[in-house]
């Protein structure tokens, strides 16, 4: 074990409160394969996960031989509907995978009594909950083990990256044992990160999003940059060369100087997540969900709108940085889903606040000017 890596533990199990197994790795997606792999989930298995999820969560699933099943979302918290869960589950079920949307912990007390009926392994997918908390307890903290993503646009992000956390002594060897032997990162691979580190660092902000995000986009599909997802991960189902692969030092040296700014990020966003409430309030609309037992982190705050299409357009036109999460309940993928054993129509309701949700920016560079001109785009449309 390096001393940075070490370090970074020592880092992460005090933010978190916790002595819990700690391993890191070189995305997300790779923590949630690494922890599946080392609680044994293979071919014929069923994992239960929501149907309003990144299409890069199945695909791990897949990589494993094992079947994703989806849940339908509640309509309110845009996390997976716990009441429907149980109807899902079959002989081959080993897994529910609990994700916290937007920064929205899940229902886990629900859940977590539904899996230890069945005896099931629970998993928090916290790709977006990084910071927040489920009665008092750290996201990450609750359930037999978690994983983080600190991708670009998480509240705590270290450009790329992933963390995978378990309090069960077995798994956690196992998955250490995955991290262990995972290959290393190019050198290539570190230095383009580095860069995109510094690029990141100093020209985005909500003026220069859209841009930014199209350049990034295809500079990725012309394997240029080191990207979230990878062009055969969107079109297919087949385990990537080179998949299992450390993180580097240079996400674990980010991750901790990252850690010293994290609460004060996590109450900005709070403090615009209030101001937008207030906004739509106003304007007649339904505010962002906030359960009383969690505490959401805004990763973005999400509403549904009239036109969808139409808002985007219009946030484009002003200069606005707006997002579009999920376009699908496999985002980014529009068609195909039954590669992802996914059936249309199966999820109504995740289907549905698809073609309405946006997401407004929380992160530090949103300041009270910005906050105003968003007060007037989102005047120009009916919000639900």
């Amino acid at each position: 074990m390096s001393a940075a890596e070490n370090n970074y533990r020592n880092e992460l199990q005090k933010w978190l409160g916790t002595d819990a197994r700690i391993s890191f790795f070189w995305k997300g997606r790779v923590a949630l394969y690494a922890i599946l792999k080392a609680a044994g989930v293979g071919k014929d298995d069923e994992v239960i996960l929501p149907a309003f999820t990144c299409m890069v969560v199945p695909n791990v699933i897949i990589y494993l031989g094992a079947k994703p099943v989806y849940v339908d979302i509640d309509s309110g918290t845009f996390n997976i509907d716990e009441t429907k869960i149980e109807s899902k589950i079959s002989s081959k079920t080993k897994v529910i995978l609990a994700q916290n949307t937007f920064g929205q912990s899940a229902n886990l007390n629900a859940i977590m009594s539904i899996a230890a009926k069945h005896k099931l392994l629970v998993v928090e997918d916290c790709a977006h909950g990084f910071g927040g908390s489920y009665d008092g307890k750290p996201n990450g903290t609750i359930a037999h083990a978690a994983f983080f993503s600190t991708q670009w646009s998480k509240p705590y992000s270290t450009g790329l990256g992933g963390i995978a956390v378990t309090r069960d002594n077995e798994l956690g060897k196992k998955i250490s044992s995955l991290s262990e032997n995972a290959i290393n990162p190019s050198l290539k691979e570190r230095f383009i990160l580095k860069a995109l580190l510094t690029a990141h660092n100093i020209l985005l902000n909500p003026f220069t999003y859209s841009l930014l995000v199209r350049i990034y986009r295809t500079l990725s599909r012309m394997k240029l940059v080191v990207a979230s997802s990878e062009n055969t991960e969107l079109e297919g189902t087949d385990l990537p060369k080179g998949f299992l692969k450390k993180m580097s030092r240079t996400q674990m040296t980010k991750g901790v100087a990252a850690l010293r700014n994290l609460k004060k990020n996590i109450e900005h966003r709070k403090m615009v997540a209030a101001q937008y409430s207030q906004i739509i309030s106003e304007l007649g609309g339904t505010a962002c969900f906030k359960s009383d037992s969690a505490e959401h982190t805004f990763l973005r705050y999400s509403i549904l709108v009239e036109d969808k299409e139409k808002f985007m357009l219009q946030a484009e036109k002003l200069k606005l940085e707006v997002g579009d999460w999920f376009v699908s309940p496999l985002h980014p993928v529009m068609s195909s889903w039954e590669k992802w054993f996914y059936s249309e129509g199966s999820c109504p309701v995740a289907e549905n606040i698809c073609k309405q949700i946006i997401n407004l920016p929380t992160h530090e560079k949103i300041n009270e000017k910005y906050i105003s001109r968003i007060q007037q785009l989102l005047a120009l449309q009916k919000i639900y």
